[in-house]
């Protein structure tokens, strides 16, 4: 009896084991691990953290776009109560620049200018924001009066504000070592191949496309806490990877790895933003090591407007060549590039090469041409901006498809579903130089049509009419391509609590890995969700890290953990033949227990790790531990997250104020580990993706001065600027994970900047009106309306 009732305490708990991890399993709504910790409020973002003893930081920034530092008078300041030092760049000397590390040449072969960018400026200021001293002070209060204190003498200079103003002739030189302020002239593809498909096309489209600036407004200002023991940096940092950050940080002090220690807690935003080393962060390790107390620094707002990297900025003419039957036979992109006053690590990159990788989106078009001018300017510098260069391509083909389907008198839905890449052409190598492996194209553009109602469109579109308003449908086909494979690690520790960590070489900056990556690991070995705990963001714990970026993180984790999991089992089966006294080609692992085949014989493998770490030692030839120390060579290439979103508009004539009433979408994320966080991750983009196309403005003067500075002129999207978003799903799993997941963290901006502007674009042309340029606001709206009135009357 005794011996049935322990059998069927097995099956029972088998079952139970089973269930608990099945609600927890990939594709369950699982909610976000981190959730009740932040909002109890004890999560640690940039500025929680403290030290005792620290002293504050207060930059000293230039006034001036453009000029020659004379003078900088920094007595006053060293006198006042509580001060504890003003630098400037002749106190840091010795340290290393911060790089662009993106190796591009130019279309003749030679290599891109890069010239060198300090942390604080010596001899020029090269845009208003621009670090040129930096105070230490006992309080933040006396540190602002000490910086006000600072006097700089800066002869000003004549500025130049866009990239294409800064490529001409007579243009002010920002560098002197890069004629005409070109950083890189970059061209891709066959330039006498495309110029005959244009030249044979029946049907040409072009359109000057603005592709507008945009500022970052992580909702988390930027912040650094610096200290130094006498031997170690350590740095408390917002970041999206602590193991590139330090390697970067090392580099500019010019120390080994080794010596510099890296920590991310949580992170209020980034979106590439915050990738990046900044000079603030080299001023505090200074600071820090200099007094020998540790400095913290911590932007405000204001600040952030100037010092934070900016996003987009391209200007660009783009051009689609089509057959009689509306066949597309080349696309070109000619464009400049706003760099900005020097060049961010990546800089160059979404004006180039991911323009190149994107604007093939999910089209057959057989060639591809690309030239783009980086050029310098006397603003804030730019970087990544969520998508980087993916929104931006997919937005100029879809805006050259809407508007060469009017001139040409074709069915815009017609005209891409005659072009799209059909299952049967998979796998597809594009014009860009990338193979494609997956997708259903044409059918998820018609779930998405359906999904809208598109049918029923010219009734709503009546009835908006009656209430004098204009109706606009929108289509917006993307095709992202994410980050490229590249090392990873999966370090998973049992404890002695039962309980296990896994730490990972990403990083979490908002996007709630901790959950996710739980149920790959729950899936993979059984283990109950509620039981795993993650690791990251601190440089000490680990062996390698790629950090988060390009929407690349469950491919590169997932990839990892996969793998690690299966080097725990093969250890795990070794051990449970020891401790169930059989051989180990005799032990299978299934549901997360070790059984001896055709038996009822099994040990779970948190049971088994209890053991372990409980002191039952197996013989030398077996291994002594679980734990896995896992790095991964990475997936087997980019992955292709692609959808069709549609938006409804209507325009107010008489105002210009546009309302989206209506967005429905439908998404390839491949498998999808939890559809509640990808959901997220979606809705985030598609606002972003709606500021840019319909508000977010950035202004400068011909003087180089911000106009849009601060929230009273800078506008950013709301709750109800925005109307509840219909989802789907039409997964076709990546062949290049082991999970079959795609990238989903960008792909909302690619589908909302496309078909928030076609949407509008299609509401104005009743009017007569086929093309204006994000960001489509109220006034610029009313403009083109009150122009095409007047051009019909004349």
């Amino acid at each position: 009896m005794n011996l049935q009732q322990s059998a069927k305490d097995r099956a029972d708990q088998l079952v139970t084991d089973r269930l608990a991890v099945e609600k927890f399993a990939i594709g369950q709504s699982a909610p976000r691990k981190e959730d009740p910790m932040l909002l109890r409020g004890a999560g640690h973002y940039a500025d929680d953290f403290a030290l005792p003893g620290q002293a504050y930081v207060v930059m000293v920034r230039s006034q001036n776009a453009h000029g020659v530092i004379r003078a900088i008078d920094t007595d006053a300041a060293r006198k006042m109560p509580g001060v504890l030092g003003v630098y400037t760049a002749a106190d840091l000397k010795g340290y290393g620049p911060l790089k662009c590390v993106v190796p591009f040449n130019n279309r003749d072969g030679s290599p891109m200018k890069k010239p060198l960018r300090e942390a604080l400026a010596k001899d020029k200021v090269r845009y208003v924001g621009d670090p040129i001293a930096f105070v230490v002070a006992e309080t933040v209060l006396t540190a602002k009066d000490a910086a006000e204190a600072v006097s700089v003498d800066i002869e000003a200079l004549p500025a130049v504000i866009t990239a294409e103003a800064a490529a001409q002739n007579g243009a002010p030189q920002i560098y002197d070592d890069v004629p005409g302020n070109i950083a890189l002239d970059y061209h891709y593809g066959n330039a006498e191949a495309v110029n005959t498909a244009f030249a044979q096309a029946a049907h040409v489209t072009r359109l000057t496309l603005v592709n507008s600036r945009l500022v970052v407004n992580a909702m988390e200002p930027r912040a650094a806490l610096g200290s130094y023991d006498g031997n170690r940096f350590t740095l408390h940092v917002g970041s999206q990877g602590v193991f590139g950050m330090r390697a970067n940080i090392a580099e500019a002090l010019g120390v080994a790895a080794k010596d510099v220690h890296v920590v991310t807690g949580q992170v209020g935003g980034s979106f590439g933003m915050k990738a990046a080393v900044f000079p603030e962060y080299i001023c505090v390790l200074h600071a820090a090591r200099a007094l020998g107390r540790p400095v913290k620094w911590t932007d405000e707002r204001s600040g952030s407007f100037v010092s934070d990297s900016h996003g987009r900025n391209h200007d660009v003419i783009g051009e689609l060549a089509l057959a009689a039957d509306g066949t597309f036979l080349a696309v070109r992109l000619t464009s400049y590039a706003n760099m900005g006053a020097f060049l961010s690590p990546v800089a160059p990159m979404p004006g180039t090469l991911n323009a190149v990788k994107n604007v093939q989106g999910m089209y057959r078009t057989p060639l591809i041409e690309v030239s783009t001018k980086c050029a310098f300017t006397n603003t804030s510098h730019v970087s990544a901006y969520r998508g980087a260069g993916r929104p931006e391509g997919n937005y100029y083909m879809e805006r050259l498809i809407d508007a060469a389907a009017a001139e040409m008198g074709i069915d815009r839905l017609t005209l891409r579903r005659r072009n799209q890449i059909r299952p049967q052409d998979l796998p597809y190598k594009t014009a860009s130089a990338v193979t494609y492996d997956s997708g259903d194209f044409a059918a998820l553009t018609k779930q998405a049509f359906d999904l809208a109602d598109g049918k029923n469109f010219p009734r709503r579109k009546r009835e908006s009419r009656k209430r004098g308003k204009l109706r606009g449908f929108g289509i917006g086909n993307f095709l992202e391509v994410t980050a490229p494979p590249s090392k990873d690690l999966a370090d998973i520790k049992f404890n002695p609590d039962g309980t296990v960590t896994l730490t990972t070489g990403t990083q979490d900056f908002g996007m709630g890995h901790a959950t996710p990556f739980a149920q790959v690991l729950s899936e993979r070995l059984g283990i109950p969700f509620e039981k795993i705990s993650m690791l990251q963001g601190d440089s000490d714990r680990l062996a390698i890290g790629g950090g988060s970026g390009g929407s690349k993180s469950i491919m590169h984790s997932g990839t990892a953990i996969v793998e690690a999991a299966a080097k725990v089992i093969a250890k795990g089966k070794e051990i449970a033949a020891h401790v169930l006294e059989a051989g180990a080609s005799d032990i299978a692992f299934e549901h997360g227990r070790f059984v001896i085949v055709g038996t009822d014989r099994s040990i779970s493998l948190i049971d088994l790790a209890q053991k372990l770490n409980s002191g039952e030692m197996p013989p030398a030839d077996v291994p002594q531990s679980l734990d896995v120390t896992h790095i991964s060579d990475g997936p087997g290439g980019s992955t292709f997250p692609n959808g069709c979103h549609i938006a409804e508009v209507e325009v107010d004539p008489d105002t210009g104020v546009v309302e989206v009433v209506k967005y429905s979408c439908v998404n390839d994320f491949g498998t999808v580990i939890n559809p509640m966080i990808v959901a997220g991750q979606l809705h985030g983009g598609v606002v972003q993706g709606i500021g840019q196309a319909l508000m977010e403005r950035t202004v400068y003067d011909s003087d180089g001065q911000l106009l849009t500075g601060s929230f009273m002129d800078y506008a950013m999207p709301r709750a109800a600027d925005v109307p509840s978003f219909v989802l789907a799903d039409h997964p076709a799993p990546a062949k290049t994970n082991p999970l079959g997941v795609k990238g989903c963290g960008e792909a909302g901006c690619a589908g909302a900047l496309t078909s928030v502007m076609n949407a509008v674009i299609d509401a104005l042309s009743d009017r007569g009106i086929h093309h204006v340029n994000m960001p489509l606001a109220p006034f610029q709206i009313w403009q083109a309306l009150q122009d095409a009135k007047a051009s019909q009357r004349q």
